[in-house]
């Protein structure tokens, strides 16, 4: 789940997406809360919950949104006084610390290459990487399937050139750090950095660049 809110640009609502949007859509508005869905299967894609930047105290915010549990038990409130169903769930960001595993070659490409990386103890993914520097046993930043982008960019599973990536390994550019070189290239952390799965700090990952703690030299 992805919860954004910019008063500025779209008012006083808050944009909650699920899932990537369905090519054919159902919108439903009941009072202050309108819900998407997918027509074929009825699922819902996301809601737009107007008049609750107050109640949620996110007057001001612009941008994602990371709710807490009180947070989401008065979306919850809004969205079940409407009349739907759906229970939305703490969601923590999905932009961590990885750590690619393997390394091969793309069937056609020239370029591009599949990894393997390893986002938690359980889990690793297979991520389609084009960066230049991109090798085995490195840290890097990698944006999960579900992840808003500094840039608003929304991250999902997909696929380059016919081979299935969840999700995106990604720059220092992407992240729009200060410092961070205006080529491709994957941002590869120092090694004492964090822990892989940890969600990404852009507070400390502020100062990569600037202090010379990654490598731009490829």
């Amino acid at each position: 789940m992805i919860t954004s809110y910019n008063q500025k640009s779209c008012g006083d609502i808050l944009v909650v997406t699920l899932t990537p949007n369905a090519e054919k859509q159902i919108v439903t508005t009941s009072g202050n809360v309108t819900r998407i869905s997918n027509a074929e299967t009825g699922q819902a894609t996301g809601f737009n919950i107007a008049n609750v930047g107050a109640e949620l105290g996110i007057i001001g915010e612009n941008g994602q949104i990371f709710l807490n549990e009180e947070q989401i038990n008065i979306l919850n409130a809004n969205i079940k006084s409407a009349g739907f169903d759906e229970i939305m769930k703490v969601s923590p960001s999905k932009l961590v610390i990885g750590f690619v595993e393997s390394l091969s070659n793309h069937p056609d490409s020239d370029h591009l290459h599949i990894t393997q990386t390893k986002v938690s103890d359980q889990k690793s993914l297979q991520i389609v990487s084009g960066s230049p520097n991109m090798k085995t046993g490195i840290k890097v930043v990698v944006a999960q399937p579900g992840t808003m982008m500094p840039s608003g960019a929304l991250i999902w599973d997909g696929a380059l050139r016919g081979v299935p990536s969840s999700g995106m390994i990604v720059s220092g550019r992407e992240l729009h750090l200060p410092g961070a070189p205006e080529k491709p290239g994957a941002l590869v952390l120092p090694n004492d950095f964090g822990e892989i799965g940890d969600v990404f700090d852009f507070k400390k990952g502020a100062t990569l660049y600037t202090n010379g703690l990654v490598d731009t030299n490829y």
